[in-house]
């Protein structure tokens, strides 16, 4: 008796009550169709953050790309905001936002534009004269008119010493590596006075007179530095 009681007052409890059984199988379906739903929200949130990501990306190197432009044609205290946003085709805020203001601006794109200098003349081995000269003389016919130009203002612009002390950073390095097997038999103040020399001859001053005072060639300029070059390596 008290099983029935017990059974009775079991179904009394669940009367009225609509208990739907799922087979095993339908609730695994169910979950992996959750499972599925979410790794597609993952991937297309990730996808989106990525294409995000890149379309930053594209618009910041436009706006140095224009910046560039802007700070080699005009006087750097030319240099404005709404210039360089009309050329990348963005708006003033848009780029203080990205590089928070003219002087975050001109620093990013000098430092851009280094690194490219770096690199290219870092394809010079050393040792090699000629190889390194080719390479130099490459760089200067792209950046020489330029540099001059903003060497003229340095006097005037203090804001453009520091880049020019850092491009000359970077042009010292250079010729200490390309020419450290000339270097490496020297001491002292010999090596400091050889290592300067070889930063004369290959500095843009040289290669201004060369091909734009003595109206050189591309190749005669070459082959003038090499000639310049050469007594300072006799020896090495």
């Amino acid at each position: 008796m008290r099983g029935g009681r017990c059974h009775a007052t079991l179904a009394s409890r669940f009367m009225g009550a609509s208990i739907e059984f799922v087979p095993i199988r339908a609730r695994l379906g169910r979950l992996v169709h959750v499972k599925l739903v979410n790794i597609k929200l993952q991937v297309r949130r990730a996808y989106t953050m990525v294409a995000r990501a890149e379309a930053a990306a594209a618009t910041a190197e436009r706006i140095l790309d224009a910046a560039v432009e802007v700070f080699w044609e005009l006087p750097t205290d030319k240099i404005s905001l709404d210039e360089v946003g009309r050329r990348a085709g963005v708006t003033v805020q848009t780029v203080i936002r990205r590089f928070g203001g003219r002087d975050g601006l001109i620093t990013a794109a000098v430092e851009r534009e280094t690194e490219k200098v770096r690199r290219r003349r870092n394809e010079a081995v050393p040792g090699d004269t000629a190889g390194a000269v080719r390479i130099l003389i490459e760089d200067y016919e792209v950046t020489g008119d330029p540099v001059m130009k903003m060497l003229a203002e340095e006097g005037r612009t203090s804001g453009l010493r520091a880049i020019i002390e850092g491009g000359r950073e970077v042009h010292r390095a250079w010729c200490a590596r390309v020419f450290a097997p000339a270097l490496a038999r020297l001491r002292g103040l010999e090596r400091v006075r050889r290592l300067a020399q070889f930063v004369a001859v290959c500095d843009v001053y040289t290669w201004k007179l060369l091909r734009r005072d003595a109206g050189l060639s591309r190749r005669q300029t070459e082959l003038a530095m090499v000639e310049l070059l050469n007594p300072l390596l006799e020896g090495s």
